[in-house]
């Protein structure tokens, strides 16, 4: 795939995402996907995306920054939300955070193979 052409695969997942099109992961996601290191499935890593959601009911992925270097992808997510509860062990109980993610993909045949993530749980904590 060339960069173009990925980059449009994972805007395409983004919006999937953000839609809460479960159907259509099947078309971004392999299905042995891993996620940091563990070997989640499609099954699963489509329960952890949907376990997000409704633990915060308005939450929405931007992409601040994006480094497509085929097979791979760097990207940089945005997050405005007010997680319901506990967010990464946190009492956030509805008030509106802001925080990134960084996360590093992989893809094979057109689809994330694996996925290694990291949330910037100290930006949160300092909102709280």
């Amino acid at each position: 795939m060339t960069s173009a052409e990925l980059t449009s695969v994972y805007k395409g997942y983004i919006a999937c995402l953000n839609a809460q099109d479960w159907k259509k992961l099947e078309y971004f996601v392999a299905d042995d996907v891993e996620h940091n290191a563990s070997v989640l499935g499609l099954p699963g890593y489509r329960k952890m995306l949907e376990k997000d959601f409704s633990e915060i009911p308005d939450l929405q992925f931007n992409i601040e920054l994006l480094v497509v270097e085929p097979p791979h992808i760097a990207s940089r997510l945005r997050f405005d939300c007010s997680p319901s509860a506990t967010f990464l062990g946190l009492s956030v109980n509805g008030k509106a955070i802001s925080f990134a993610e960084n996360v590093f993909y992989e893809f094979r045949e057109a689809k994330i193979a694996r996925v290694w993530s990291v949330i910037d749980k100290a930006a949160i904590e300092a909102q709280l």
